[in-house]
């Protein structure tokens, strides 16, 4: 391995991108980090002009497609490390082809272990995208349908048809249902996106994921900002996160 290890990190969230950044260079610090990338049209773009780093760190779920499309627009010779919130069986599937995970939300010393087993190789394969995408696509229902959450003595059940959107304050998320009640539940916004349909769900920006439905109006501001309104109405003003405008608005299409 260089001396300097050039990295990519592939990931949607901003947060967990840069706590990722962060816990590599206190892992290696001689690390350099190329490129942060959000999206599956972004990274085909950075890396038709770049050539291919030494490691990319791979979220599976970006907001426009599973990550494995990159691999079909455009060639790449770089190992992978994936970071994950799936479960049991995608994690047998990652060991069966000698690669690395990540379980998010992730932790310094697993992430050191990673890094240690990439430098013990000599050569590293390129993964077999195409039978890792089948078994992500096929070894368990693609999306969540249900959430079940406690309320009191009692379990009640929603269907994702009944839900509106979803949010996260202090820590905490909350599912909005359509009759405008609201429950804590036990997954973080990160978690969700990974668990939604895309087509359906959308992160607006660090506190809200809304499902296309429940957006009544758009509203546009100066400089190209966006102001959302729900049904059920928020309790307070919610924007698209200027770096979000773009893919947003191709969402809605």
């Amino acid at each position: 391995m260089p001396s300097v290890m050039k990295v990519v990190i592939i990931e949607d969230e901003e947060l967990a991108a840069r706590r990722l950044e962060s816990l590599i260079k206190e892992c290696a610090p001689d690390t350099e980090v190329l490129a942060k990338l959000e999206s599956v049209e972004e990274a085909v773009a950075w890396f038709k002009g770049h050539p291919s780093p030494d490691l990319i760190f791979l979220d599976i779920h970006l907001e426009d497609d599973l990550s494995f499309n990159i691999f079909e627009k455009v060639k790449v010779d770089s190992p992978i490390i994936f970071t994950t919130a799936f479960d049991e069986y995608a994690i047998r599937a990652f060991k069966m082809r000698s690669i690395d995970y990540l379980l998010k939300p992730i932790v310094q010393e697993e992430l050191a272990r990673s890094l240690e087993k990439y430098r013990e190789y000599t050569t590293v394969k390129q993964p077999d995208m195409e039978a890792l995408f089948k078994m992500i696509t096929t070894g368990a229902p693609s999306y969540k349908e249900r959430f079940s959450i406690t309320v009191g003595q009692k379990i009640k059940s929603y269907s994702i048809d009944e839900i509106a959107w979803f949010y996260s304050e202090e820590g905490i998320t909350f599912m909005v249902v359509n009759d405008n009640h609201q429950y804590p539940i036990d997954f973080s916004l990160d978690d969700l996106c990974g668990q939604l349909n895309p087509k359906e769900f959308f992160r607006l920006n660090r506190q809200f994921l809304v499902k296309m439905s429940s957006i009544k109006n758009v509203h546009i501001y100066p400089k190209s900002r966006l102001k959302i309104e729900l049904h059920p109405v928020a309790g307070k003003e919610v924007f698209v996160s200027r770096d979000k405008v773009s893919r947003f608005k191709e969402w809605l299409g």
